[in-house]
C-alpha cells in the first residue's frame, strides 16, 4: 500500500512540475507578447480596426487660350442591383415600373429588364449589373426610379463612382493635350505637367464600426486635399479648327501616311494651333504621335534659308551674285547634285536660284563660300541652337543632327548635302523656329506650349517669353531674306500660293526620304514660311509624309495650300482679323464679371449663389473659392446646378455644374 502512494505521490509531483513549467512558458510568452512584440501586435490590431484612408485631390483642368475648356475630369457612373436587399412587398409593387423606366432611359424593352431583375431575385444575386459609363444627370435621373428611390438598404441600388478625363470640345491639339498613366508613363501636356495639374491628395484616419464601414476618428487627424492647379495653353481653338481642317483635307486627297501643321504667335512663340495626324489601315486620319515635336527627318530644301542667312551675313555673297546652274547637275566627291527642274535655269542670280529653289545654286554658293573653313558655317547653326533639342517640357521631343567637321560624322560630302537639306536632321518644330526667327526681326524665341498655372484667379506661374538667340543675323540681311521670302509664293516656286488679297512669305521643299534604300524612299513635302508678309503675326510649317506621287508630291502642291487656307481663314474668311483683340476683351470681361459677382456674394459666403447663365470657367472659379468642390459636365455657360441658390453648404460639399 505504501508503494501504491508513493507512486501516486509521484505522479502528482510530475504533474504538478509540468504546470508549473507551462505557467513559466506562459509567461514568458505573455512577456514577450507584452513587451518584446508588443509593438509590433498593437500596430496590427490598429490596422484592423484603424485605417488611414486617401483623400483625392482633384486634377486641375487645361484650357485654351480663351478660356475654353480642353481637359476637365468629370465624375462616371456603374450602376448595379441587389436583388436581396428590397422586401418581397416593395420587389412586387415597383418591379414593372423599374423595369418600364430603365427601357426609357436604356433603350431595351421592359420585358427584357423584367425577366433579367427577377431571375436575379430568384437567384438572390447581390450584384447586377445594370448600366456603366453614366453621366451625373443620368445617375441622378436613375435614382429616381421606382425601387431605386428608396435608395442602397431598401432599394437596392449600388452606384459606383470614378473620375475619368474627358475632352469637352473633342480631341483638340489630342498628342499635345496629352494623358497621364503612371509616373513614368504619359505624354504632351499632361504628364509634362502633372505635378501641378494633380494636386496633393489628404488623408483621414477612420475607425471600423461594423463590416466594411467605417467612422473618421476626429478632426485633428483629417488633412485636407490640395487640388490640382489649372494649366492655361497658348492654343487657340478657333486657330486649331482651321489647321486641323486643313491638313486633314490634304492628307486625304493625297492618301499621305501622315502629316503635321503647327502655327506659332511671331512675337511670342505661342503655339496656338499644333495638329499631328496618321493614316489608321481603314484610310482614316487621327492623331497617332506628335510628329511635329517628335520626328527629326532630313528638311530638304526648307534648310536653303540656312544658306542664304549665312553667305549674306558672312558678305560671302549678294543676292545679285550669280551663279551658272550647269545645265541642272553638278557633282561633288562622285555624289550628283540636280535640280529638280531638267535642264536647270541658266545663269541665275541667289535670290532668284532660292525663289526657283536650285540645289546647284545653293550648293555652290555654301561650298565655295566656307570649303576652306566649313566651321565657320556650322557654327551659325549651332548659335541657333539647331544642333540640339529645344528643351521642351514635353516629353518625347525628337534629337536633330547636324554633322560636326572633325567628326567621325564628317566628310567631304557633308557641305554641299548639307546646303540643300540633306545629311541632317530636324524636327519640323526647330525649322519652323529658324523662320519665325526671321519673321521675328531677327529675335529667335523659344516655342510655348504654356502661358500660364494659375489657381482659378490667382496665378502660380507666368510663362514668359524665352529668347534662344537676341539676333540672328543682321538687319540687312533680314532685309533681303524677307524679299527673297515673299517673292517665292509672289513668283517662285510658291507662285501658285499667291494671292493679291493677303501676302505672305516662305519656302517649299520636296525631300527625299529613304533615298539610300529605293524600295523604301518616298517623299516628304513641306512649306514653312509666315503671314502676313510685311508684318507678320504668325508663322507656320506644314509637313506632310508619303504623299501619293500620281496625284503630286511637291511641296508648292501638297502642304503650300494647308498654308495658304490657314492664312486665308485668319485674315480674309471670318472677323479674325480682329481675333486676338477679341479674344483679350472677352478675357477681360469674364475677369471683370467674375469680380463684381464674387463681390456681391462674398458677404454671403455660407449660402450657395446663383451661377445659371455664367461662363463654366467663372462659375467654376466663384465656387470653390467659397470652398465648394466642383463637377463640371460639357461646355459653355452653365445650364443647370444640382445645389438650389441661397441653400446653405458645408465646406467640401460637392455641387455638379451641367453646362451647354
Amino acid at each position: 500500500m505504501a508503494i501504491e502512494d508513493k507512486k501516486i505521490s509521484n505522479r502528482m509531483y510530475f504533474v504538478a512540475v509540468m504546470f508549473f513549467i507551462m505557467a513559466v512558458f506562459v509567461l514568458i510568452k505573455l512577456n514577450n507578447i507584452q513587451w518584446v512584440d508588443g509593438k509590433y501586435y498593437r500596430q496590427l490590431a490598429k490596422e484592423k480596426t484603424v485605417k488611414n484612408f486617401t483623400i483625392p485631390a482633384n486634377k486641375g483642368n487645361v484650357y485654351a487660350a480663351d478660356g475654353s475648356l480642353l481637359a476637365t475630369s468629370i465624375p462616371e457612373y456603374t450602376i448595379y442591383f441587389d436583388a436581396v436587399a428590397p422586401s418581397d412587398e416593395h420587389f412586387k409593387e415597383n418591379i414593372k415600373g423599374l423595369s418600364d423606366s430603365l427601357a426609357v432611359m436604356l433603350g431595351k424593352n421592359a420585358g427584357f429588364y423584367q425577366a433579367k431583375l427577377q431571375k436575379a431575385r430568384a437567384n438572390k444575386s447581390r450584384y447586377v449589373f445594370i448600366a456603366k459609363k453614366m453621366s451625373y444627370t443620368e445617375q441622378m435621373r436613375l435614382k429616381s426610379f421606382p425601387l431605386f428611390n428608396k435608395g442602397a438598404n431598401k432599394g437596392g441600388l449600388i452606384i459606383e463612382q470614378k473620375i475619368v478625363r474627358e475632352h469637352p470640345i473633342g480631341l483638340v491639339a489630342k498628342r499635345t493635350i496629352g494623358y497621364e498613366r503612371s509616373d513614368e508613363d504619359g505624354k504632351g501636356l499632361e504628364f509634362a505637367f502633372r505635378n501641378y495639374l494633380n494636386g496633393k491628395n489628404g488623408h483621414r484616419m477612420m475607425q471600423k464600426i461594423a463590416k466594411n464601414q467605417w467612422k473618421p476618428i476626429s478632426d485633428l487627424n483629417e488633412k485636407e486635399p490640395q487640388d490640382g492647379y489649372d494649366i492655361i495653353s497658348t492654343i487657340d481653338v478657333y486657330i486649331q479648327d482651321i489647321a486641323h481642317h486643313a491638313l486633314l483635307k490634304q492628307l486625304e486627297f493625297y492618301s499621305a501616311d501622315h502629316g503635321c501643321v503647327v502655327v506659332m504667335e511671331t512675337k511670342t512663340g505661342n503655339i496656338k494651333a499644333i495638329s499631328n495626324l496618321g493614316r489608321a489601315n481603314d484610310g482614316s486620319y487621327y492623331e497617332t504621335q506628335n510628329y511635329a515635336i517628335a520626328e527629326s527627318h532630313e528638311p530638304g530644301s526648307t534648310f536653303k534659308l540656312m544658306d542664304l542667312i549665312a553667305v549674306l551675313d558672312d558678305k560671302k555673297a549678294d543676292t545679285s551674285t550669280v551663279y551658272d546652274s550647269k545645265g541642272g547637275e553638278i557633282e561633288y566627291y562622285k555624289r550628283r547634285v540636280r535640280d529638280s527642274h531638267k535642264g536647270g535655269y541658266g545663269k541665275i542670280s541667289l535670290a532668284k536660284g532660292f525663289e526657283v529653289s536650285s540645289n546647284t545654286v545653293l550648293v555652290q554658293s555654301v561650298y565655295e563660300s566656307y570649303k576652306d573653313n566649313p566651321k565657320q558655317f556650322v557654327d551659325r547653326i549651332n548659335s541657333y541652337g539647331l544642333n540640339k533639342p529645344l528643351g521642351l517640357p514635353i516629353k518625347g521631343e525628337g534629337k536633330p543632327f547636324i554633322p560636326q567637321p572633325g567628326t567621325s560624322g564628317w566628310s567631304g560630302v557633308a557641305l554641299p548635302w548639307m546646303a540643300f537639306g540633306y545629311g541632317v536632321s530636324v524636327t519640323p518644330l526647330q525649322t519652323l523656329t529658324l523662320y519665325n526667327a526671321v519673321a521675328n526681326n531677327g529675335v529667335m524665341v523659344k516655342p510655348i506650349f504654356v502661358s500660364e498655372i494659375k489657381e482659378w484667379n490667382k496665378t502660380i506661374k507666368k510663362y514668359n517669353t524665352e529668347i534662344i538667340n537676341p539676333k540672328i543675323c543682321s538687319d540687312e540681311t533680314l532685309r533681303k531674306v524677307h524679299k527673297v521670302l515673299e517673292n517665292v509664293v509672289k513668283r517662285g516656286t510658291g507662285s501658285k500660293l499667291y494671292s493679291k488679297d493677303f501676302s505672305m512669305a516662305g519656302k517649299t521643299g520636296t525631300a527625299q526620304v529613304n533615298y539610300k534604300d529605293k524600295s523604301k524612299l518616298y517623299y516628304a513635302s513641306s512649306f514653312v514660311g509666315y503671314f502676313p508678309a510685311d508684318q507678320p503675326k504668325y508663322s507656320c510649317i506644314v509637313v506632310v509624309h508619303k504623299p501619293n506621287v500620281a496625284a503630286g508630291y511637291y511641296g508648292a502642291d501638297v502642304a503650300g495650300p494647308v498654308f495658304k487656307r490657314i492664312a486665308q481663314k485668319i485674315f480674309t474668311d471670318s472677323p479674325s482679323t480682329n481675333h486676338v483683340k477679341n479674344i483679350n476683351a472677352k478675357v477681360a470681361s469674364q475677369e471683370e464679371n467674375y469680380s463684381k459677382y464674387y463681390k456681391a456674394v462674398e458677404n454671403e459666403s455660407n449660402l450657395i449663389p446663383n451661377v445659371k447663365g455664367m461662363d463654366g470657367m467663372d462659375a467654376v472659379a466663384l465656387l470653390e473659392n467659397l470652398g465648394l468642390k466642383v463637377k463640371v459636365i460639357g461646355i459653355g455657360r452653365v445650364k443647370t446646378q444640382s445645389l438650389t441658390s441661397g441653400q446653405a453648404f458645408n465646406k467640401n460639399q460637392i455641387i455638379t455644374l451641367e453646362l451647354s
